[in-house]
């Protein structure tokens, strides 16, 4: 390789590493609740789907590390993508709903979140010794996010100020995520069969505001309890793993994998009550255990196509699965439900050097209507996904790849739940769409 062609690839590597360090901190809406359903340019292009089609490492460590067996030559692949998340927040308040004649009239109004771009890095690698049946491979990647930033209203009941003065919470700010290092070893059973185990290692951090998962406080005596905020915590470790399988035959392959759980130690808060006097309160939000099964055909020239299934279990999880509130007013979780999900891609080898993708995802909305007012702050409703992308071969040892990906709207709606019941004849509606762009490269050694 030219000495250009290896300043080309060192440049582009510091490039996306320095996007990691300083950009990884950012939150993202997601496709499968709060679960990420793709990474990297290739895998994001081809649908998320990565059971058993081995073509990007960085897909493989996410869904199925059993597939890097497949993969002939050692390699890293390394991304950054920008979320363009649009949602919006209504609520309506019918005149007396609240009881005493408040209020005196209906309040009803929409809110958008404001313009913003959040930025996910992907850093991949697989190592293959020469004539070794086990394979490496080492991941740091975005897997699980949400975020928004709603402005304060006059009209929009949910966001006005707090009472006396309002009838809501005021602004509403939340942002959450999840970055895991994913450790691989790959072992051949047969030139055929092969099985992966993965530790996994997650670093996660919540910011909330107002903090609903605390007990509201009445420290100044008004008669009118105000949560807290919960912006000032300290990130969390969490820890599971996943194994996997894969086994090619001919044109067909075929690959699963099971995710533990992720669990978490305790997000801390450090806070306030109404007269200033500091407050301080832990909350447990963990991920889900998820099952993948997938297959692949590629037996058309030129082509290959690929189908996964998975099931993410987030009515077991803490945090997501559990709802409701507790006797003094916190939060319990958002009740989410268990979801299944489709993802589908197709290749096409365009000429020796071009690649191109499409892929279509499908997931159950996890958000029950009656809990739609629990997840005014978590966005987590997208359920069609659409993607194209195209992969460059510069040099038999480096390409780039890039990747475009629009969530189509969708919305839950729902009545307004206190600590104290269902408010009858009040609405909240949640309205998200999100696009996403994605551009990397892979070097070969």
């Amino acid at each position: 390789m030219s000495n250009n062609g290896k300043s080309l690839q060192r440049g582009i590597f510091s490039l996306v590493f320095l996007l990691f360090l300083g950009l990884g901190a950012n939150p993202a809406a997601a496709q499968f609740g709060p679960v990420l359903p793709g990474v990297g340019p290739v895998n994001r292009a081809f649908g998320g789907v990565a059971a058993a089609a081995p073509i990007s490492v960085a897909g493989a460590l996410l869904w199925n590390p059993a597939t890097l067996s497949a993969f002939h030559q050692s390699e890293i692949e390394v991304a950054a993508e920008l979320l363009f998340p649009h949602t919006s927040l209504s609520s309506t308040i019918p005149a007396g709903a609240l009881g005493g004649g408040l209020p005196t009239s209906t309040l009803s109004g929409r809110t958008s979140n404001q313009d913003s771009v959040f930025a996910l890095p992907t850093i991949a690698l697989m190592y293959r010794p020469e004539g070794s049946r086990i394979t490496y491979g080492f991941g740091a990647l975005a897997v699980a996010g949400f975020g928004l930033d709603y402005a304060g209203s006059t009209t929009n009941p949910l966001l006005t100020p707090p009472p006396p003065i309002g009838l809501g919470f005021g602004p509403v700010l939340s942002q959450y995520q999840v970055l895991q290092l994913a450790p691989t070893i790959v072992y051949d059973v047969t030139d055929q069969w092969s099985v992966s185990f993965s530790p996994l290692l997650n670093i996660g951090s919540v910011m909330l505001d107002p903090g609903v998962i605390a007990a509201p406080d009445d420290a100044n005596g008004d008669g009118f309890a105000t949560y807290p905020s919960a912006t000032h915590s300290r990130p969390a470790w969490g820890a599971g793993f996943s194994f996997g399988t894969y086994y090619r035959m001919d044109d067909w392959a075929f690959g699963a994998s099971f995710k533990s759980p992720q669990w978490f130690q305790n997000y801390t808060f450090n806070t306030a009550d109404e007269l200033g006097v500091p407050r301080r309160f832990g909350f447990n939000i963990d991920l889900p255990s998820i099952v993948t099964v997938g297959a692949s055909y590629s037996g058309f020239d030129r082509w290959l196509l690929a189908l996964d299934l998975r099931y993410l279990d987030f009515r077991n999880t803490d945090g997501f699965g559990t709802s409701g509130f507790t006797p003094d007013g916190a939060l319990k979780g958002i009740g989410l439900k268990s979801v299944l999900a489709v993802a589908t891609g197709v290749q096409y080898q365009l000429t020796d050097a071009m690649t191109v993708r499409a892929g279509y995802t499908w997931g159950e909305n996890p958000i029950k209507s009656e809990f739609a007012s629990a997840n005014a702050a978590s966005p987590l409703i997208i359920q069609n996904t659409i993607s194209v992308g195209a992969t460059y071969q510069l040099t038999d040892t480096f390409s780039l790849s890039m990747a475009y990906s629009h969530a189509f709207e969708n919305s839950v709606t729902g009545p307004i739940t206190l600590p104290t019941g269902i408010v009858p004849g009040t609405t909240v509606r949640s309205t998200t769409r999100i696009d996403m762009a994605v551009i990397g490269a892979t070097i070969k050694f």
